[in-house]
């Protein structure tokens, strides 16, 4: 029997992470739990890069968790993800399944990890009135000031750094919640890749899942009544294909904002999975451009 009960397969995007995963669970009779703070949400397909087509390996499905679980302009939250992980990973260990967290939403997995006693955090629309008028600079600049668990790999729109200080705020004049947490030995894996592997990893993604209709995506959801002020909260590529949608940028310069925005969420990714190390969370780092099999059983050999 392994020590381990849980394998975390985590990395900066377009490091192949659902890849490994899918096939480490098919091998080891698991099932994969996400941890992608925007997969979770119905009709952000493409631009969140569920791949569900990696689910099914030679026509047999890999169960999954936590993707499509609420509706895109749902503001979901870490003390939500935190609550509906332990439900999923107590309905898997439960069945005698390997769950295996995969993704690279560093504060999701970090809570999960540590075992943070997480507090559903309120709204607070007085407080937020004294953040009106500043920039994304200004907000991360004091979001850095706070000591408590915040999230900046996802910060990069003012409406999502006022809530993260508002969370932040929050924490610092509140206790955390008391509750018994599961005991969680986890395995944790990191795909590594080269800075330049990377980036052209990421800049022939993006062409991709343009071609594929990443826009169409995006005008659909516009359609169907979700407001583009929503849309833009989520960041990344709902941020820059909705400015370009409405109009407010050129096709152009959505592209090349956007794959630059994409290089600048990465490198924030690996600095929080460093600062997990640093933390206490010890990584097992594999080289992602090694073939498939020899990943698998490399991870294997740690399990």
């Amino acid at each position: 029997m392994s020590a381990y009960n849980l394998i975390t397969i985590l990395g900066p995007t377009a490091t192949g992470k659902t890849t490994v995963a899918t096939h480490l669970a098919r091998a080891i009779d698991g099932e994969i739990i996400s941890a992608d703070s925007r997969q979770i949400y119905r009709g952000m397909d493409l631009g969140t890069g569920k791949d569900l087509s990696e689910y099914v390996i030679d026509g047999q499905p890999v169960p999954y968790h936590l993707i499509d679980i609420v509706d895109a302009g749902y503001k979901y939250n870490v003390f939500e993800y935190q609550r509906d992980f332990l439900q999923a990973f107590a309905d898997i260990s439960k069945r005698n399944k390997i769950p295996v967290l995969c993704g690279g939403t560093g504060l999701y997995i970090e809570a999960i990890l540590k075992g943070y006693r997480l507090i559903q955090v309120p709204d607070n629309l007085e407080f937020r009135k004294q953040f009106e008028g500043k920039t994304l600079e200004e907000l991360t600049q004091i979001l850095s000031t706070y000591k408590t668990l915040h999230n900046t790999t996802d910060v990069d729109t003012v409406k999502r750094a006022i809530r993260a200080i508002e969370i932040a705020e929050y924490y610092q004049h509140h206790p955390e919640i008391k509750t018994d947490y599961p005991d969680i030995r986890p395995l944790i894996v990191g795909l590594d890749i080269s800075r330049d592997e990377r980036r052209a990893r990421i800049t022939s993604r993006l062409k991709t899942r343009l071609e594929e209709g990443m826009v169409d995506e995006v005008r659909r959801l516009l359609d169907s009544g979700i407001a583009p002020d929503d849309l833009i909260y989520y960041g990344l590529e709902y941020k820059y294909l909705t400015l370009y949608v409405t109009g407010r940028l050129t096709f152009e310069e959505m592209f090349s904002q956007l794959e630059m925005e994409i290089h600048r969420f990465a490198k924030r990714q690996m600095t929080w999975f460093r600062g997990m190390e640093r933390r206490g969370l010890s990584i097992h780092w594999i080289d992602a451009s090694l073939p498939l099999s020899d990943k698998i059983q490399a991870i294997r050999n740690l399990w």
